[in-house]
């Protein structure tokens, strides 16, 4: 609700979402926004970091995370205008683009129900849906804090998979007109915990059978 009440009273030609907790290189406004220049932009997003990764071995993985995720997944949906979320850390809208969308975002329903998690992703599907390309720009560095133990990452894991599901429902009808690799992409995204649930779950059934891992 707080970041439509700023949409609206916003007058720029773009909107940047920025967490409170990240911290935005001098230079990520300017490479954001000349990304935009294509009045077919709707959004863009910048390079994450770990903010906070020296600090434990968790902070570390989850950068290592980040770097992959930025670098290889949202690289490669760049390539075909479909970064598929846009991450809230750091993102530029084209405020045109967002206005025409908020009704629907503002009443975002998942089975009958008001579901306000994962904005940014929900958004990015919606900008997508209308006609609009989204990319990547690795140049736009920002810094975010990341959980440095176990608990809070899991609790943070399991929100974004919970946003994941539910928006490729949304999506589905999307990826038809999209490059097929991005159809690839979100399947794998999509089965990909299943695979893993099945495979511990077969893994501890082996062990409870044979007595051996």
């Amino acid at each position: 609700k707080a970041q439509i009440a700023a949409i609206r009273r916003s007058s720029g030609d773009f909107v940047l979402s920025v967490d409170s907790d990240t911290t935005l290189a001098s230079d990520v406004i300017t490479k954001l926004a000349v990304k935009m220049r294509d009045p077919m932009v709707g959004a863009a997003m910048g390079q994450l970091t770990a903010y906070n990764r020296s600090d434990t071995w968790l902070t570390r993985l989850i950068d290592m995370e980040y770097w992959l995720a930025c670098n290889e997944e949202r690289a490669a949906q760049g390539r075909f205008g479909a970064v598929m979320c846009c991450c809230g850390p750091c993102a530029m809208y084209r405020r045109s683009c967002l206005l025409s969308l908020l009704d629907q975002y503002e009443t975002q329903l998942f089975r009958g129900k008001p579901s306000d998690f994962g904005e940014d992703r929900h958004l990015t599907i919606l900008m997508l849906k209308a006609g609009f390309r989204t990319e990547y720009v690795p140049g736009a560095v920002a810094a975010t804090v990341v959980p440095d133990k176990m608990g809070p990452y899991l609790r943070q894991q399991l929100r974004w998979a919970r946003s994941t599901f539910r928006d490729t429902m949304l999506a589905r009808g999307l990826l038809r007109g999209l490059d097929r690799y991005l159809t690839l992409d979100v399947m794998g995204e999509n089965l990909g915990p299943l695979l893993l649930g099945i495979a511990v779950v077969t893994a501890l059934g082996e062990l409870l059978v044979s007595h051996t891992v």
